[in-house]
């Protein structure tokens, strides 16, 4: 029988970067929001109290799955191993995806707790799986959902593999799927091979406040998904919001979160308070992510100050209590004749900024190529390039090298080049929102 441990909850922490000077007649204030959590417990394999996960995996088992062969075991393969990875007490269940979905563990309508009997025998299950079929990916998360409101965890999260498009389901289907399922659980999702569409795999995780990313050779598959379940595995505290008050003749222009990767928040804004908004974050275990925050403030006079917004990470309390703060900064602005002071940028403000122009750049050179607008494709990849180059941005200026030969960084002069493999382009396409963190002094 394992022993069940109850882990540490994480401490939360919040920093603010920003110039809070303002020349008079200007009322736009920017602010890297830095969140923090640390102190809970990691991705280990200490069993945790029954109740704190609940997983579930879609593999896609469509008949292309089995062209070439290699992608259905190496799908067989990584969910055994993912499986392989949960810790004892986690809830969790593994879907067959086609046109329909099914269930192929537990198979009784909800989730089984893992151990070394339910591991063996999820494993057993998994030897069965076969392709034939088409796709319909709402059906696999609509099971997904159904299996986890059934659960009492506090972290729900799906993993959701794919090698083709969404080519048996109407996309507003898709789409009304994924605004149900957002806010009930988190996933991830992957491409695997070359010939799934992007947009759909990066709007899925998008939705769900997961990741995505493209797994092009099969083989790497298993240690792909090792690495994802360890993740959620580290999860420790679901449903926190990024809360911002602001003051009467204040209002949020934007959010984003600009590191580990570029997601725009603002429209997922649900009203707090008449003046205070909170923005989903999902699950956190140890880890630190940054916000952009926009707000427009009232015009004011040389030499007045205000409280631009309050910043705060809360999460749900129990039944008939208030959220519980986790932590908060304030954003403030302070009106000035100074040139020097309220021109200055804070060099976090600019340097995310310029990451989330680099994925703007690097989406619309790709279309732009897709298109045959050479012109327009060179433009928009050769700043791309320059961006990745003064941000040491390295992994995206590797993966720009392999579609624009590049004639000079600093300057972003490039050439298109006349041949790009399929995964290439798929894969700066798919891991363009990746950003790079401040470079410390």
């Amino acid at each position: 029988m394992a022993n069940f441990a109850k882990p540490s909850a994480p401490r939360f922490s919040v920093e603010v970067y920003q110039n809070e000077f303002l020349a008079e007649g200007s009322r736009d204030v920017h602010a890297i929001v830095t969140v923090t959590s640390t102190g809970g417990a990691t991705a280990t394999r200490t069993a945790v109290a029954p109740g704190g996960a609940a997983v579930v995996i879609m593999v896609d088992c469509s008949g292309s799955m089995e062209y070439p062969p290699d992608k259905m075991r190496g799908a067989r393969e990584a969910t055994a191993a993912a499986v392989d990875t949960l810790r004892d007490g986690t809830a969790f269940a593994v879907i067959a995806g086609t046109h329909v979905a099914k269930e192929v563990f537990p198979r009784r309508g909800h989730l089984a707790i893992a151990d070394a009997t339910t591991r063996a025998q999820a494993k057993e299950a998994l030897r069965g799986l076969s392709s034939g079929g088409g796709t319909a990916i709402g059906t696999w998360l609509r099971l997904a959902d159904g299996l986890l409101r059934g659960s009492t965890a506090a972290i729900r999260h799906g993993i959701l593999l794919t090698d083709g498009r969404n080519e048996h389901e109407d996309p507003a289907v898709l789409r009304a799927t994924l605004d149900a399922c957002a806010g009930r659980f988190t996933c991830d999702a992957r491409g695997v091979g070359t010939d799934w569409e992007v947009k759909e795999v990066t709007g899925i995780a998008s939705a769900l406040l997961g990741t995505a990313d493209i797994v092009a050779d099969p083989a790497r598959l298993t240690a792909d998904f090792t690495q994802m379940m360890e993740n959620v595995m580290g999860k420790e505290v679901a449903d926190v919001s990024l809360r911002l008050w602001t003051p009467v003749g204040a209002e949020v222009l934007y959010v984003k979160q600009v590191a580990p990767a570029v997601q725009d928040l603002t429209g997922r804004r649900t009203e707090a308070s008449p003046r205070a908004g909170d923005y989903p974050t999902g699950s956190w275990g140890d880890e630190s992510r940054e916000y952009h925050v926009c707000v427009r403030v009232p015009g004011a006079a040389v030499g007045q100050e205000m409280l631009a917004a309050r910043a705060a990470l809360v999460m749900p309390g129990a039944p008939g209590e208030q959220p519980a703060v986790l932590a908060q900064g304030l954003v403030r602005a302070v009106w000035t004749d100074d040139l020097a002071a309220s021109t200055a940028i804070n060099p976090q403000v600019a340097h995310y900024t310029g990451q989330a122009e680099l994925a703007q750049a690097i989406q619309q050179g790709l279309e732009a190529r897709k298109l045959g607008d050479v012109g327009g494709a060179t433009a928009k990849l050769g700043r791309a390039v320059q961006l990745a180059s003064s941000s040491g941005n390295a992994d995206t200026a590797k993966l720009l090298a392999k579609v624009v030969d590049v004639v000079d960084a600093a300057a972003g002069t490039v050439r298109l080049k006349a041949k790009v493999a399929d995964a290439d382009e798929m894969t700066l396409e798919t891991r363009s929102t990746q950003t790079v963190r401040v470079r410390k002094s």
